[in-house]
């Protein structure tokens, strides 16, 4: 079902999930933006999962992802990474491209080397790179990859997620916008999405299920395996991510 939270019209783009740390939720956060530009209307979304690992992106089945091995080895296939670049290039549409930690550095460094940022925009793509940075234990390799992402993007494209799942993201009394690594680097960021910590017992609960079982937003409020409580948190979390997303400038 489209929501109302956006009405603009939107070019095609690019949006990449990147961060050197895994397990912190940058396949979850694919999903959602992908089911924020579906609720679009007039929206064509096209996802990619490039995990060499873990295809999480493309179990969602909803979202009807195409997996492509970027890894020989543990070198970078740049064949099918061409393949890829090819589509973007020609391709109309919104592409949500998520991207495992194994493959973090080596698709960056291929995105450097080709200058492929700049091919995307002067083939009419705007391009956007998705970092994810959370609290608890990864703060500091997270922050570390956004510092990363940001020391090489040339234009303002980075959108921040953070998600406190695994605790407030703060240090020495600090939140994330009066960290260092953000005061250096504000300029890069387009947007920050905020991925609340919620009570364990209901929020949690619920979300658990949805991811584990990869389902999106509709077809958790269409089943009949959620309760209706379930439901209304569901719907709570969509409505503040959307909301969120649609403040963003795309």
């Amino acid at each position: 079902m489209a929501t109302n939270t956006a009405k603009k019209s939107l070019k095609s783009s690019v949006h990449f999930t990147l961060q050197g740390k895994g397990g912190v939720g940058k396949s979850l956060v694919s999903a959602l933006l992908a089911q924020f530009f579906q609720s679009i209307d007039g929206c064509t979304v096209k996802c990619v999962d490039t995990d060499p690992v873990n295809q999480t992106l493309a179990s969602y089945k909803a979202l009807g992802a195409q997996h492509i091995q970027l890894l020989s080895g543990s070198k970078i296939d740049e064949r099918n990474l061409d393949q890829l670049m090819e589509r973007l290039m020609t391709e109309d549409g919104i592409f949500v491209v998520d991207n495992g930690a194994s493959s973090f550095v080596p698709l960056s460094n291929y995105l450097i080397e080709n200058n492929a940022i700049p091919m995307l925009q002067e083939a009419g793509r705007e391009v956007f790179i998705h970092s994810v940075v959370t609290g608890g234990q990864a703060l500091t390799d997270t922050l570390a990859g956004f510092k990363q992402l940001a020391g090489q993007a040339e234009t303002k494209n980075i959108v921040i997620w953070l998600n406190a799942f695994f605790g407030a993201i703060e240090a020495n009394g600090k939140t994330f916008t009066d960290m260092k690594a953000y005061a250096d680097h504000s300029d890069k960021v387009r947007g920050i999405i905020r991925i609340a910590k919620r009570n364990q017992d209901t929020f949690g609960k619920d979300v658990e299920v949805m991811t584990s079982k990869k389902l999106t937003f509709n077809e958790v409020l269409s089943s009949s395996e959620f309760t209706l409580m379930a439901k209304q948190r569901i719907k709570t979390m969509q409505r503040e991510i959307f909301e969120q997303l649609a403040a963003v400038d795309f």
